[in-house]
């Protein structure tokens, strides 16, 4: 009878097939909202610090995430360029990843450390002065702007409602941590804090 119904009535059919398919959710979804464990972070993460937290901001803000990634893949030649590939753990503080589709530029994910703070403020100014085959826009303007640290304390607030450990103490001196700061060093602070905890990682072991 069920069978004869669903096969002469569209209707029927497609409220058993979104049936099933809520059932399969369910199934699947339901387990994983009371489940306990999660992913535990990469040894030696930590939380942005303020200045970190709106330099990522600014990275979102100005498009970096169109032309780079922050996602080095299982492969040997993507491992040989850019380091280890990417590991859960080491996102578990992102919100939003910024993991990334198309590389225009290079991957990001391990340049914490690859350069200096001086070699990074000319590549923000002059892309082309150290990079000279490099098509990425100059951002002179990052180094006329000055963050006043308003609102760090807020998103850190938000940020630990999701999960990242931000203490009491941080957020209570964000503020002061961001003011003045020049939105070109908040976005170079950033830079330097990617990939770092990962650079002793081998599979799960820090060596």
């Amino acid at each position: 009878m069920l069978q004869k119904i669903s096969e002469t009535r569209v209707g029927a059919l497609i409220a058993l097939i979104l049936v099933c398919v809520s059932f399969g959710g369910m199934v699947e979804i339901f387990p994983m909202v009371f489940e306990q464990t999660k992913t535990p972070p990469v040894p030696g993460l930590a939380p942005y610090t303020a200045v970190q937290l709106e330099g990522r901001d600014i990275y979102i803000r100005e498009g970096c995430t169109v032309c780079h990634t922050q996602m080095v893949r299982t492969l040997a030649s993507e491992s040989a360029r850019y380091g280890h590939y990417s590991v859960a753990g080491e996102d578990v503080y992102e919100h939003p990843f910024l993991w990334g589709s198309k590389r225009t530029g290079p991957d990001l994910a391990r340049i914490g450390g690859r350069y200096s703070n001086e070699w990074h403020r000319a590549h923000l100014m002059d892309p082309r002065s150290v990079v000279p085959v490099s098509n990425m826009p100059a951002y002179s303007w990052l180094f006329e702007n000055t963050l006043d640290g308003a609102d760090t304390a807020k998103k850190m607030e938000v940020l630990r409602t999701l999960g990242v450990p931000y203490t009491d103490a941080d957020i209570a001196g964000a503020k002061d941590a961001v003011a003045g700061t020049l939105e070109a060093e908040a976005l170079i602070a950033y830079l330097q804090s990617l990939g770092t905890e990962m650079q002793n990682y081998d599979d799960g072991v820090m060596q």
